[in-house]
């Protein structure tokens, strides 16, 4: 996932409704032209590209098959539709069962915005193996990450000095650094990636995937859109009501907040995750090695964090694990409870002056591989964001909120209300102040929230379903904790949205899971 202090999913903004044109198409479910009419060509995978984050090519399917990989034209300027194309690089995993049992093709989008589909689908594969049965498992880079015309900023040096800055300034002089440094970033987006800046927005990438619903040779659409990819699915909704299939959306963003509330309900969500941590290291019978009691744990982790703004401590060589960093390796550590275990070591680790663990946590939030390589999320996740978003924050308006923020959230609280200047003077234009969702007419879509979700905060879920509108949206509550809940093998949220997936039954409205 990206750095919470640009994340902001929950609030991220839309543009508006292009002209319709043949190739746009207007929710009607008409061809798009000759782009529609594209032949793919599956090839067996490459290994990522550094954009994608790297590593090895996919590992062949556990039934001798391979993942396939294609390249999709779409346009450049969808209200340009017989203008420039960018490609669009797709994956794929072919339905395992029987051939009269396939339904369609099931596309993923896991979140960021800025992640890699094609990168994250093998990883997780295994989690989709019940869907697999009946769909083709697909997925894909979206316009301006990873292989689809990367948007390209700062160079790995570059960023590696970037994530060392203090991100929460306590004085004038540091509030003057942090905003030229943002500028500076911004300003090679503009310098290296000027012709995909204006078209990277949240309905250009839903635009593409109903060109992509009509190259895969589907009539509707099957989706299942994880965090930041359930407001893709929802504005996909929004556009293309009449098209939308079988749908789910896992780590609900609420589509009413502003960029500003977004931000606060994070600080809130990591807050309560945090305090989640603190109580249940301390509550087991063993002792618990970073605090006595749940708020001796977060007392020690404060200590800590202003310990390091005035003296960072050895991370991974020749870097220095900072105050930033550290506040960034606690928040990547509670998107998932499988995490907290690295927490609780890494937190030992540098109380006994030893930052590795922590900047570990805070490389893999920030896309770094361990040769020191960055991935394009954080630049896709800028851009995207901003081009989405229309408020452009300064900074005497942030140290205004400073109290609101620290009252949502001791610890993250200036992380997170210093990171709403991402998009000061960023070159395009946001389109709006959230997105539109409304979505009459649509197939039912399964909205699944999680109480203890950190960066999509539950009470967005509700958000969701009211906002789509009446009669098409199906709650479905999980008690747990964690970003998401289909990943987290709870076996009455699988069962829920597998039925509904395979099977087309839908849970029964307000079902809860635990």
């Amino acid at each position: 996932m990206a750095n919470p202090s640009r994340l902001r999913a929950a609030a991220l903004a839309t543009a508006a409704l292009l002209l319709c044109t043949p190739l746009a198409g207007c929710g009607d479910g008409g061809k798009d032209g000759d782009l529609a009419a594209q032949k793919l060509d599956w090839k067996d995978c490459p290994a990522p590209s550094e954009a994608e984050g790297g590593g090895n090519a996919p590992s062949p399917l556990p039934n001798g098959g391979t993942w396939q990989c294609a390249t999709m034209k779409a346009p450049l300027d969808w209200s340009k539709p017989k203008g420039d194309t960018i490609g669009i690089a797709l994956i794929r995993a072919k339905a395992s069962g029987p051939a009269n049992r396939r339904i369609g093709s099931l596309v993923f989008n896991f979140g960021g915005p800025g992640g890699s589909g094609v990168s994250t689908l093998p990883a997780f594969a295994s989690d989709y193996a019940a869907l697999r049965t009946r769909y083709d498992l697909v997925s894909f880079d979206p316009r301006g990450v990873g292989r689809s015309a990367p948007v390209k900023c700062e160079s790995d040096s570059q960023l590696d000095t970037y994530f060392q800055q203090d991100a929460t300034p306590d004085n004038s002089a540091e509030r003057t650094q942090l905003l030229d440094r943002t500028k500076q970033f911004n300003a090679a987006c503009e310098k290296n990636s000027k012709k995909i800046l204006p078209h990277v927005a949240t309905t250009d990438a839903a635009r593409d995937m109903d060109l992509m619903r009509q190259v895969l040779g589907d009539d509707k659409l099957h989706y299942f859109g994880i965090s930041y990819g359930t407001e893709l699915g929802g504005v996909y909704a929004h556009l293309f009501p009449k098209n939308v299939g079988r749908a789910v959306l896992d780590a609900v963003v609420d589509p009413t907040q502003n960029p500003e509330q977004s931000s606060l309900g994070q600080a809130q969500g990591f807050q309560l995750a945090l305090d989640n941590f603190a109580e249940d290291c301390t509550s087991k019978p063993t002792e618990c090695p970073v605090g006595s009691t749940p708020q001796d744990v977060k007392n020690r982790i404060a200590k800590l964090l202003n310990d390091l703004e005035k003296r960072p401590i050895p991370g991974i060589a020749p870097r220095q694990l900072t105050q930033t960093a550290a506040t960034n390796g606690i928040a990547q550590s509670l998107y998932s409870k499988d995490f907290w275990e690295y927490l609780t070591e890494g937190l030992e680790q540098a109380y006994a002056g030893d930052g590795k663990i922590l900047m570990l946590l805070s490389d893999s939030m920030n896309g770094r591989s361990e040769d020191g390589e960055y991935s394009n999320i954080t630049a896709a996740n800028i851009a995207i964001s901003c081009a989405d978003q229309k408020p452009r924050y300064t900074a005497d308006y942030v140290q205004q909120k400073l109290p609101e923020f620290r009252a949502a959230s001791p610890l993250f609280g200036d992380y997170l209300a210093w990171g709403m200047l991402s998009c000061t003077d960023w070159p395009v234009a946001g389109a709006a102040d959230h997105p539109d969702v409304s979505a009459p007419g649509s197939a039912p879509i399964l909205v699944v929230g999680n109480t203890g979700d950190p960066a999509t905060p539950y009470e967005g879920a509700k958000k969701m379903v009211d906002a789509l509108g009446k009669g098409v949206a199906v709650e479905l509550t999980y008690k747990g904790q964690g970003h998401g809940a289909y990943d987290s093998k709870n076996r009455c949220v699988q069962s829920a949205v597998n039925g509904y997936l395979l099977d087309g039954r839908q849970p029964q409205a307000g079902t809860v899971c635990s």
